[in-house]
């Protein structure tokens, strides 16, 4: 996994970095808890799924946050973070300009900028969202929602009630074409032992599989 460095909007950021060796390989970007509570791209979810899209084939980077690691510039209250997500998102473009599939993951804090980040880029075609901190932020900025993606909770999420990240599921899915895959994790709180972990990143892997299955059979059937 070659460590690669890339331009942010405040100093260079550090990444690592999958090119997958098929041609036209669909790509992810992969979202790191927040900065402030410890959450760097080595978080234990974050490395799962970026092994995850990497074993599915895709080409996949994971970074740090401007302020985490070796990436330049200090915490910007989210802003500045949505806006380093664009320059990563931009940096797997340009090393994958013929791909026909581009995904978002994000973990915790990570997941509301990868939410923030679908309604910049309407080119995005899914999300996966891990412990959405629906109570923390607000998500009312989804409207519409731009595709439909995998929303993961823990039942017993000790920091944001499940009952909270439902209402956001239920608001979601009463939009015009929008279907939300809702997982709910029973006996898991906001931070996953390294069994659940597994168990995330299956989910994960089922969810963006059968949507990757649905739009080849859409395709051969035009």
């Amino acid at each position: 996994m070659p460590e690669v460095m890339f331009a942010g909007p405040d100093g260079r950021l550090e990444g690592r970095y999958h090119h997958s060796k098929q041609p036209n390989a669909p790509v992810a970007l992969v979202l790191h808890p927040h900065p402030l509570h410890g959450g760097t791209m080595n978080n234990r979810v974050t490395y799962a799924l970026y092994q995850r899209f990497q074993s599915m084939g895709f080409s996949v980077l994971r970074f740090n946050f401007r302020g985490v690691g070796r990436s330049q510039g200090r915490y910007d209250g989210g802003i500045g973070e949505i806006s380093d997500a664009a320059s990563a998102l931009d940096f797997l473009q340009a090393v994958n300009p013929n791909s026909h599939s581009l995904w978002v993951a994000g973990y915790s804090f990570g997941s509301y900028v990868g939410m923030q980040l679908l309604m910049r880029r309407p080119e995005m075609g899914g999300f996966v969202s891990i412990s959405a901190p629906a109570s923390h932020y607000d998500f009312g900025f989804l409207a519409p929602c731009p595709c439909n993606g995998l929303i993961l909770h823990g039942a017993a999420d000790e920091l944001v009630p499940e009952s909270s990240v439902k209402k956001l599921v239920d608001k979601l899915n009463t939009q015009r074409g929008i279907t939300i895959d809702y997982r709910v994790m029973q006996g898991a709180g906001h931070v996953f032992t390294p069994e659940e972990t597994e168990r995330v990143v299956d989910m994960a892997e089922d969810h963006v599989n059968s949507r990757m299955n649905r739009s080849r059979m859409a395709l051969a059937a035009d």
